[in-house]
């Protein structure tokens, strides 16, 4: 056989391999994507338990605003002490990249959002944050984020 119709036969056989391989990444991305999505969702609905669901139990996560890491419990305290001093009327989220390596990955994007505090005051923001997830038995978690407003 000829060294071109060998490549050719080798090609072809890993084609249907890398294609497969590629939709497994896709899929990975877009799931990642969907559970930030819905933790930005379920934190403007005000849902502390559905974002704490979706926490893993050594969840450490930094805000730009906050002096250290904070621990899942941490984390949910102060999102109910956000939830008693506004409501978020708006967000929308701009992914740059999502890299996904076996059960982790990591996700950069930035965000705009709309805050309105207790005395009717609208603030527009702009961040951004990187968020790291694990795989588990029941989908995606937040392992560790980090971010925030703009200064």
């Amino acid at each position: 056989m000829k060294p071109s119709a060998i490549f050719a036969l080798a090609l072809t056989l890993m084609i249907p391999g890398t294609a497969a391989f590629a939709q497994e990444i896709v899929d990975d991305e877009a799931e990642v994507l969907l559970t930030i999505e819905r933790a930005w969702e379920a934190s403007r609905k005000g849902d502390d338990d559905a974002v704490g669901e979706m926490l893993a139990d050594n969840f450490m996560g930094w805000s730009r605003h906050s002096p250290a890491p904070r621990s899942k419990n941490s984390t949910i305290r102060w999102m109910r002490l956000d939830k008693e001093m506004g409501k978020v009327l708006r967000y929308e989220l701009y992914p740059l990249s999502i890299t996904v390596n076996d059960n982790v990955a990591v996700a950069h994007y930035l965000y705009s959002l709309a805050f309105e505090d207790k005395d009717d005051t609208i603030e527009i923001s702009e961040g951004r944050y990187t968020d790291v997830l694990i795989r588990t038995g029941s989908g995606w978690k937040f392992l560790a984020w980090h971010g925030g407003k703009r200064e």
